[in-house]
């Protein structure tokens, strides 16, 4: 889904048989519609920052407007997600949640109803009392890996702990032994290296959990000056007496086709 800058949340039902708008709304209604929208737009990622985001409360239902989320980057992947019908395991568990709230909430009050739409009112998503958003249990399983990255913290007197950060910016804590890093002669502080762990990895996310690490593994940079040099000149001199690559190719292959 492509960002746009604003999104507009709303929230309708009946109090009294007067329809909730800004100028009918309960105390307490008001108050858990803002935070869910602050909770929703924010996320577990907190790729939102609610104190930037500027809100205009709409007439008809109660609706906030809300401006400046170009670079909400997990929010546009979420809402992607949400006409999924496994959208409460996809999305951000903070989302998640709030889904969740408003589901039950409006399956206890049929005429409550929940929307997030653009600017001009078309609905990414509705909940109501006849949604239906499931969540599927987490599935670990026990796995082996190689994890390449920066060690930017190694040690502990208690807990031996190396601390690798990968190379999307995420640090991943991997679990030792006081004798492993012990017995590794290397410093391995700030430089790149490559563990050989075991995990728990989550089947739907990717999610890695309990790591430990077996070993540190012999690893070599991407590129390297000298290695490219040293190929460079053994290509040059293989081709050296070859006048035209594209003929010598032909001939090789028994004449074009």
């Amino acid at each position: 889904m492509s960002p746009i800058d604003q999104l507009r949340f709303s929230v309708r039902d009946l109090i009294n048989n007067v329809e909730v708008g800004p100028a009918h709304v309960p105390l307490a209604l008001l108050g858990e519609f803002q935070k869910d929208v602050t909770d929703f737009l924010r996320g577990a990622s907190r790729d939102v920052d609610p104190t930037q985001v500027q809100v205009s409360i709409e007439s008809g239902s109660l609706a906030f407007a809300a401006s400046g989320l170009l670079a909400a980057t997990t929010l546009w992947t979420d809402l992607a997600h949400i006409t999924s019908p496994d959208a409460l395991t996809l999305i951000d568990p903070k989302r998640a949640s709030v889904l969740e709230r408003w589901q039950a909430v409006a399956r206890e009050n049929p005429n409550r109803s929940y929307t997030v739409a653009d600017k001009t009112g078309r609905a990414f998503f509705v909940v109501d009392a006849r949604t239906n958003l499931t969540k599927i249990d987490d599935v670990w399983v026990q796995v082996e890996k190689y994890l390449h990255g920066k060690i930017v913290d190694i040690g502990g007197k208690t807990k031996a702990n190396v601390h690798l950060e990968l190379e999307n910016g995420q640090t991943l804590t991997v679990s030792s032994s006081h004798d492993l890093l012990a017995q590794d002669e290397r410093n391995r502080l700030y430089r790149p290296a490559l563990l050989h762990v075991t995990a728990e990895e989550n089947l739907l996310t990717g999610e890695l959990r309990n790591l430990r690490l077996l070993a540190f593994e012999p690893h070599q940079s991407s590129y390297d000056d000298e290695e490219f040099r040293l190929m460079v000149e053994r290509g040059t001199k293989a081709w050296e007496d070859v006048v035209n690559a594209t003929e010598w190719t032909d001939a090789l292959r028994g004449g074009q086709a």
